[in-house]
């Protein structure tokens, strides 16, 4: 069995604490959490898995696992432009998963709640023989008709990108030893504990006009938008903002370029805009990366202004 103790006391030792801020969830004593949005509000609500060797390494600190789960889903209401409310979550733990971890496990979910102004509402606990997995689903709200939606970009638009872009997918390359990080684990600091970018994406409502954040890869998350608006985007690689370990890879091999582009995990907002926007919104640094066009798909231009070529969009899971 894992632990000592019973799923119940395990429920009420290590999670019932996570749900003292929303009182909706009942004390986790009640077969379902009581959710109200408020009035002139709409829920949003997201949900993200993430398995064991396949979203994050068996090896990885158990409360910078919690903190990525609960994160990506963050992620997903900044892209609507959505305040957290509460989330929900399953554990799927193998047998030998002892209290230890997780109360270690546990202690990440609180730093971030803390961070991020959200409580536990509820969720499940099983055993597994199978690779542990954890599943959140999280909800937030917006008011009514201000969610910002994949589907509105026009062609004369301008694409944007917040952040950095290429740290999470040049992060694994470094945990997993295929390339150095020059900078004390920067890049691998953003593979394991993503920035949801929640107040630029309350930020943007009014102002862009389709957005969604980065996880399968830049190219790929922007071909999402162009197949949704019908529109067509072109990137220009040289205006994709990259970190300074990221530059230093690149300028050292730059067949990286195509994992910068399309590796993924960098959970940064894309969107697209009408008007010219600062460099920095809402305290986050923002670029311009490129424009929207008539037509479909997205095409990505090197310097010369030539169509870049790669083998693979990002990540897929099928």
């Amino acid at each position: 069995m894992a632990g000592r103790l019973g799923e119940f006391d395990r429920i009420a030792q290590f999670f019932s604490p996570l749900a003292a801020g929303f009182p909706g969830a009942l004390g986790l004593t009640d077969d379902a959490a009581l959710v109200d949005p408020g009035p002139g509000y709409e829920l949003v609500v997201t949900t993200d898995a993430l398995v064991a060797d396949v979203h994050f390494r068996k090896a990885d600190p158990p409360d910078r696992i919690a903190q990525k789960a609960l994160r990506v889903n963050l992620s997903d209401l900044a892209s609507m432009g959505a305040e957290p409310v509460c989330y929900t979550l399953a554990t799927i733990l193998p047998a030998e998963t002892d209290e230890a971890w997780l109360a270690a496990f546990v202690r990440g979910l609180a730093a971030d709640q803390a961070e991020f102004g959200i409580s536990l509402a509820g969720g499940d606990s099983v055993r597994t023989t199978g690779p542990a997995t954890f599943s959140v689903t999280a909800m937030g709200r917006v008011e009514k008709g201000q969610a910002l939606r994949r589907s509105g970009a026009k062609p004369g638009d301008k694409v944007y990108v917040s952040g950095t872009i290429g740290d999470g997918a040049l992060g694994l390359a470094v945990l997993m030893g295929e390339i150095r990080d020059d900078e004390a684990g920067t890049l691998a600091g953003r593979y394991l504990l993503p920035r949801p970018r929640l107040v630029l994406g309350r930020a943007l409502r009014g102002r862009a006009s389709a957005a969604l954040d980065v996880s399968d890869g830049l190219v790929a998350d922007l071909g999402h938008v162009a197949e949704t608006s019908g529109v067509g985007l072109v990137i220009e690689a040289d205006r994709v903002p990259l970190s300074s370990p990221a530059r230093r890879a690149l300028d050292g091999d730059s067949r990286l370029i195509a994992t910068i582009l399309t590796g993924g995990d960098d959970y940064e907002l894309a969107f697209t805009a009408s008007e010219t926007l600062p460099e920095s919104l809402a305290g986050v640094p923002i670029a311009c990366i490129g424009r929207v066009e008539a037509g479909s798909g997205v095409t990505v231009l090197d310097r010369q202004g030539r169509p870049v070529t790669l083998t693979a969009g990002g990540y897929r899971h099928f």
